[in-house]
């Protein structure tokens, strides 16, 4: 690749009970790659995840092995399930104490696309359009200290998404959000079902 070091090696998805036991066994992934930081081929070792289930395991993560950082999704209608919510409200004040770095994901996302959709996907899910409702989801995950937000896989999207961090100041109130999910037809990506593997 060109590079002498890494700046940050992520597990992905790691969800899977016998994944995770695999991961942290001794041995396992999580050994090598302490080794490889060990040896500076890399800075950092953070780990990732979808679905409502990775707060919670993200969690037993760090109970395991001091991870740099987590990544999961952050959003307003993820934010309004509250039992996910108050698993996030715990993971994130664990990473605070821990010094581990909050990487967010989904902050635009709209919903899963319709099966009668014929526009061409860029990305799995259909994210927000550019506009006034886009720039909400990114103040609505911006305004929260500690926590990071990646951008949508949605190449065209980039130039809103950064414009719209760079304008970003306050939360937008919960009654705006709601008029964007009502208007917009904004839905979880999760449910504790369908796609969690992703």
């Amino acid at each position: 690749m060109g590079v002498q070091q890494i700046d940050l090696i992520q597990l992905h998805n790691l969800v899977e009970p016998e994944e995770w036991e695999v991961a942290h066994a001794p041995g396992g992934v999580v050994e090598g790659l302490v080794q490889a930081r060990d040896e500076g081929l890399v800075r950092f070792i953070g780990v990732t995840g979808h679905g409502t289930r990775i707060p919670a395991v993200h969690l037993r993560s760090l109970e395991r092995f001091p991870y740099d950082s987590v990544l999961f999704p952050y959003n307003f209608t993820m934010m309004s399930d509250p039992v996910y919510s108050a698993t996030v409200e715990e993971l994130i004040g664990v990473c605070a104490a821990g010094g581990t770095a909050v990487q967010t994901i989904k902050a635009v996302a709209r919903r899963r696309w319709p099966a009668d959709s014929t526009e061409p996907h860029f990305s799995w899910y259909e994210p927000l359009p550019a506009g006034d409702a886009l720039r909400r989801a990114v103040a609505y995950v911006l305004s929260r200290p500690g926590v990071f937000l990646n951008t949508s896989s949605d190449g065209r999207l980039l130039g809103a998404i950064l414009d719209a961090a760079v304008e970003a100041a306050d939360a937008p109130t919960a009654e705006l959000m709601e008029a964007d999910a009502a208007e917009l037809g904004i839905t979880p990506l999760f449910d504790g079902a369908a796609l969690e593997r992703i």
